[in-house]
Formats: structure tokens, sequence, C-alpha cells
């Protein structure tokens, strides 16, 4: 049986989404941020005939997340997306999307596969002084933006904005590391989507001019650190191997490929 959830479910909620803290990043956040009553974010819930509440269906504007850790009545949340007028897009665990895919009435345009891993541990970090790496601080945004928006690599990705990124560290769902060489800003990671449990990390960056000297992995391996200390797991996307594999240099593990479907 699918229903709307409410603020009632949360326990059940939680004690099916928290079974894994980096996969669900996104519905831990968002219903951290946000519950069950606002009119850009919706929860359904899919029940045994035991009522006992075995998948999740979180809408946030447009796109819907689901997640299951057994088999669950993916028509039927298909169904969901199916009544939708506002051409619904889907994200989530490829072994969960796909079984909801073949109910949708809908044809996706765009659909991106992504490898996605998870880092839970400080066992893989170099054994190096990280004094030198630094925390960044709502006195360093303009530097960091002006920074972020210099590396070739995200000049199609939207560019950094100052205010979104104060908002972030005000709120606490999102930090960046970086360091400096010769006076200026030369490599930085960041997070996004914080929550209670985990986090996502992005914009992992480094001036050209300072590659092939370890900066990168001296800002990750500080995020790292700190918030696992902090008893989060940390996930990312990658879909460059070459990439993926630094990642599982410092402990990053793979643990399924994220699908989006989107109009």
């Amino acid at each position: 049986m699918i229903r709307k959830l409410t603020q009632a479910d949360d326990a059940d909620v939680q004690a099916l989404i928290m079974t894994n803290p980096a996969e669900n990043l996104f519905l831990i956040g968002d219903i951290e941020a946000f519950g069950y009553s606002q009119s850009f974010q919706e929860v359904w819930g899919d029940f045994t005939q035991e009522d006992q509440l075995r998948a999740v269906l979180l809408r946030y504007e447009e796109n819907y997340i689901p997640f299951a850790l057994t088999d669950f009545d993916a028509s039927g949340f298909a169904e969901v997306l199916n009544r939708d007028q506002n051409k619904p897009m889907l994200s989530g665990l490829k072994e969960i999307t796909s079984k909801i895919i073949p109910h949708l009435r809908t044809d996706f345009t765009s659909t991106r596969e992504l490898f996605y891993a998870k880092c839970t541990t400080t066992w893989h970090l170099p054994y190096t002084d990280l004094e030198e790496v630094k925390l960044l601080t709502i006195d360093d945004i303009d530097r960091w933006v002006a920074f972020i928006n210099g590396i070739p690599e995200f000049a199609d990705e939207s560019a950094a904005n100052a205010a979104s990124k104060k908002r972030s560290i005000e709120q606490k769902v999102g930090r960046s590391y970086y360091l400096e060489q010769d006076g200026k800003m030369v490599s930085s990671a960041s997070t996004t989507a914080e929550n209670s449990k985990s986090a996502m990390v992005v914009a992992v960056a480094t001036d050209n001019r300072y590659k092939g000297k370890g900066y990168a992995t001296l800002c990750l391996a500080k995020l790292i650190l700190d918030l696992v200390q902090e008893g989060k797991e940390l996930c990312l996307f990658y879909d460059n191997p070459s990439a993926g594999s630094i990642y599982k240099k410092l402990g990053f593990q793979d643990i399924g490929t994220w699908m989006m479907y989107r109009h």
C-alpha cells in the first residue's frame, strides 16, 4: 500500500533511510531541512501487508528520489510520477530506479549514469601534516568564487555564487577546504547537502599551474578527516575512472550507480 507520509511517520522513515546514510544523502538532508508538509516537497511510503514501511519516494520540486532495501511496489511509485503534470525527473540508485522506469508513461530525453562512491574511514589518508589546509570562512568567499570560476573544468557548470556559498556556510550544509601557494588560493575541495549523517563531496579543483603536486589530495584528506571524525559518511559522483582511482586511494568505495532521468 502506498500513501502520503506525514511527520507522524518520521520514526519509521528514519529507521529505513538511516540504514544507508551515504546512499540516502538527499533524502536525509531534504527531510531534515523541510519535513513532510511543504508545497515543493512530498514523501510517499510503500507499506507491507503487515503495515511495515519498506520503501519511500521523495519529491523535491520536479525531482523524485526513491529508496528501498527490499522488493517494493514499483508500479505504484511510477503512478505517482505519472500523475505529475510538470515533467517529473527521476534520480536514484540504478537497482531501484530500473524497477520504476518500465511503468512510467513519460519519455525522458536525457539519461545520465554516474558511479556513486562513499567513504566512511580515515585509514587510507596520507600520514602528512594537514595544518596548511584551511577551512573556508565567510571572509574568504569572494576569493574562493574567483578561484573556482577560473578553473576550466567548471566552465560548463553554473558559476560559483558568493551569496549561495555564504548561505551554505551559515546554514552548515556545506563547507570548503583550501590550500594557498604564493599568496593565492590554488586548490580546494568542498561539500554540499551536508546533513547529520552524510555529505556530498563536490568542486575538487586545482589551478592548472599547480597540478601534479598533490594539493587536491591534501584538501580532500583534511575534508575526509574532519567529517568522518564528526560521524558523517562522505559520498560523491564521478564518471571518469581515472578520477575515481584517486578517490579510492583515499578510502572511497563504489556503492552503486546513480541514475538521472530528465526531460
